[in-house]
């Protein structure tokens, strides 16, 4: 059986030909689900009996629960921790901005990719999120907060482009015009440099937002970071992103969390300048929480500025995003280890 909220519209509607219905009960089983936000296939109301009764035959709908919650003492950043039906741990996080309220969401339990600043990885990957659970986490977010979530970034636990199809499902599903209908330009993805796989997003043409893990401009500081630099250089990298932008017009953002006495110094923000020269991208530059778990610091605010003004004296557009979550386990997979090994 197939989770009902996995099923892109074009399947729905295979389904209902399959089954003998007529073509509009499709949308309406869409819109419920995904608008009305219908949490079983009971509560389906537009829908007669006899075809719940089949529906369920053959699908289902999933449930999530929040076991955890940390809200941070200015109400901007709530954390929560959300346990899946076989019992595994995921985490997402609701942000407030001037404009609009933004999701972060998961899209594995844990994460396979070994960067050294990110909780997430510490215990390696158990399996993939299916679309259902990803799209659960805007619903549980919604519901637990109460705030309306405007945009979407795919940059929680995980590897986005590491469970590339059911992420991919997951974006047409929630932009979809009869369902929830959000822009695919509220949302942006960001990876660690899978370069193949940026390739194969770029062959899509989908509208949504690149984000790439950066982090230092220099190749033997980033595989230190991030063993994936080990397989993936960053003029690699680049040129992945490079095409992603031709292929789609969408403005590359490169994230960059600046480690206090690893990568935020003067010289790598002339060599950063230097490799993103000419390119229409966006550098984001992020005062790393602490990581416990690694010992990593994050930059001081005095480093992080300097940083900047040298890559806006480069002609770099850049900014530093404003520090969230740093009361509420706010690293990526920091809470969700708190809830499965209390005390670590």
């Amino acid at each position: 059986m197939k989770d009902l909220r996995s099923i892109e519209y074009e399947d729905l509607c295979a389904l209902m030909k399959e089954l003998g219905e007529k073509s509009y009960r499709a949308d309406q089983i869409f819109t419920a689900v995904h608008s009305g936000r219908a949490d079983s296939i009971d509560a389906i109301n537009v829908i007669p009996k006899t075809l719940k009764e089949r529906l369920k035959e053959h699908l289902f709908l999933s449930s999530m629960t929040v076991i955890k919650k940390q809200s941070s003492d200015d109400g901007q950043t709530d954390k929560l921790a959300l346990s899946l039906e076989d019992g595994n741990v995921i985490e997402s996080v609701v942000m407030d901005y001037s404009y609009g309220t933004s999701l972060c969401i998961s899209s594995q339990v844990g994460c396979r990719m070994g960067c050294r600043f990110c909780a997430s990885t510490i215990d390696g990957v158990a399996r993939n999120l299916s679309p259902a659970e990803m799209l659960l986490q805007a619903v549980m977010a919604e519901r637990e907060t109460g705030k309306r979530i405007s945009r979407i970034v795919i940059m929680g636990m995980g590897e986005p482009l590491d469970n590339m199809d059911n992420v991919v499902s997951f974006i047409k599903i929630i932009t979809h015009p009869k369902g929830r209908n959000m822009s695919q330009r509220d949302i942006t993805l960001s990876t660690c440099g899978l370069v193949p796989n940026i390739r194969r997003l770029a062959d899509m043409k989908l509208h949504v937002n690149l984000a790439l893990s950066l982090h230092s401009p220099n190749e033997e500081v980033r595989k230190n970071l991030m063993p994936i630099a080990n397989a993936y250089s960053i003029d690699e990298c680049l040129n992945a992103c490079d095409y992603y932008f031709e292929k789609t017009g969408r403005r590359i953002s490169y994230e960059y969390a600046l480690f206090d006495g690893i990568n935020d110094s003067i010289s790598d923000a002339r060599q950063l300048s230097r490799l993103l020269k000419g390119r229409n991208c966006h550098v984001n530059l992020i005062r790393a929480n602490d990581v416990k778990e690694t010992g990593l610091k994050g930059s001081t605010q005095a480093a992080a500025t300097a940083f900047e003004k040298e890559l806006e004296k480069n002609r770099i557009n850049v900014t530093i995003r404003r520090r969230m979550g740093r009361t509420v386990d706010g690293a990526c997979g920091q809470l969700r280890r708190r809830v499965i090994a209390p005390g670590s």
